[in-house]
């Protein structure tokens, strides 16, 4: 059976919280843990620093791709299993999500939104079937769970959309969802 490869969509930043930095370090060692790959943005900084950091310290195989105008900015992190330098922020997407099996949403800001909604609008057009975690620690989601609710309510998107995210609390939740999904 071929190894199963958990693309983490997270921040450049730590954010407001210290549970933030923890749950991705949490997720980063589960990861390791499950004999999993980490594919993530490449990135030495913020929430992506973290996760691959606890991934690489759990002995876990790491695959980030970042764009060249972002290697300076998020600190290119090349002593990844393979650190793969694209041209654009969609070639990134791209490459992120087509060598992964399922998707992990941390904590994050205008790019992780804008990975998750096309990772999204991917599955509900049937690019894709890979499950889409959603994990809110200290509620962080908790405004964008409630959005695509009202997007459903008012018409905008089928009730389908709403059963394409896993919402979790914690890493564990996650780990959880993510094993019920690739087994």
């Amino acid at each position: 059976m071929p190894v199963k490869s958990i693309c983490v969509y997270c921040g450049s930043r730590n954010g407001t919280h210290p549970a933030y930095a923890e749950a991705a370090r949490a997720l980063g060692a589960a990861i390791a843990g499950e004999d999993w790959r980490l594919v993530y943005g490449a990135g030495d900084v913020g929430l992506m620093g973290e996760v691959a950091r606890a991934a690489q310290k759990a002995g876990g195989d790491t695959f980030g791709v970042i764009p060249r105008h972002l290697v300076e900015r998020e600190v290119g992190k090349t002593d990844l299993t393979r650190y793969v330098v694209t041209e654009t922020m969609h070639e990134r997407k791209k490459v992120m999500i087509m060598n992964a099996d399922a998707v992990v949403v941390l904590p994050g800001g205008a790019g992780s939104l804008d990975e998750l909604f096309e990772a999204l609008t991917w599955r509900q057009l049937g690019l894709h079937d890979k499950p889409i975690v959603v994990l809110g620690t200290e509620d962080y989601w908790q405004p964008l769970q409630a959005l695509i609710a009202h997007v459903i309510d008012q018409g905008f998107a089928d009730a389908s959309l709403a059963g394409f995210i896993t919402w979790v609390d914690t890493p564990t939740g996650a780990m959880e969802a993510l094993r019920a999904a690739l087994s």
